[in-house]
């Protein structure tokens, strides 16, 4: 497994073309951008091209979801901007080619049942796959905590895997979270299971505190062991918050990860 800088997080000291070439100096494998839309997608071709490090995940617009709103992805009344966000991805993945584009499900908005939400974000995530399908990207949607992100639609890999069942295409898998998981206390090793073979791309932090491996509790070892006993051979997402040292001075545990993913 090879490990990708998340620099919606890291390096942010930096323009966001910038930090594609300190996360290779560092060593990272690969980038992952949550919302690179600010950027020009040719820019940003440049840079990736220059750094020679390739882009593993960028996140469909998610409307209103970072500011506090219920997004997109599951509100019926949005339907037209879900559409819209849609094709502006399709349009800069065309460009910047990530391997994955995720989908967040968002909130939960008053007025809508839960019902209305789920079948609404299961037309909208078949739809996105099919579309992605014929870029060859993978789509995924992924499960946050409510603490962090109340009223947030999907929680748990339970949760998880009823929607991909719903879903039932191909194109469309589960982004992994580890933090998330980690931050509800549920058992992580017990999510691969439930979801293996079907994980197409994990995220890590610590927990608590969302920081770097080793700034809290998560015991990485037997969690990283999971994954590949289970099959997953996919990148692993540094999205953590680094300490007020900056990215640079957290990075520590980078070098062990590294060569246990050789």
């Amino acid at each position: 497994m090879k490990i990708a800088a998340n620099l919606s997080l890291l390096f942010t000291e930096l323009p966001l073309h910038e930090r594609v070439v300190a996360a290779a100096a560092a060593g990272f494998d690969g980038v992952e951008i949550q919302f690179p839309y600010e950027l020009p997608a040719l820019r940003l071709k440049e840079a990736l091209a220059a750094a020679g490090m390739p882009l593993i995940l960028i996140n469909l617009p998610a409307g209103d979801l970072m500011s506090g709103g219920a997004g997109l992805a599951a509100v019926p009344a949005r339907q037209g901007d879900f559409d819209r966000a849609l094709q502006e991805a399709l349009t800069y993945a065309a460009m910047v080619r990530p391997a994955c584009v995720n989908v967040l499900p968002g909130r939960l908005l008053a007025g809508v049942s839960r019902q209305q939400a789920l079948t609404t974000l299961v037309a909208n995530l078949r739809k996105t796959a099919e579309a992605f399908q014929l870029l060859g990207i993978v789509v995924l949607c992924e499960a946050i905590n409510p603490l962090d992100m109340p009223d947030f639609l999907i929680n748990t890999p339970e949760q998880l895997d009823g929607l991909l069942r719903a879903v039932n295409h191909p194109n469309c898998q589960a982004q992994y979270d580890l933090y998330h998981m980690a931050r509800q206390g549920l058992d992580l090793v017990a999510g691969i299971e439930l979801l293996a073979g079907r994980i197409g791309h994990v995220q890590f932090a610590d927990c608590p505190g969302r920081g770097a491996p080793g700034t809290g509790r998560i015991d990485f070892a037997p969690v990283l062991a999971a994954l590949h006993d289970h099959g997953y051979r996919g990148w692993l997402g540094a999205e953590y918050r680094p300490d007020e040292d900056g990215t640079h001075a957290g990075l520590g545990w980078l070098p062990a990860w590294l060569d246990a993913g050789q």
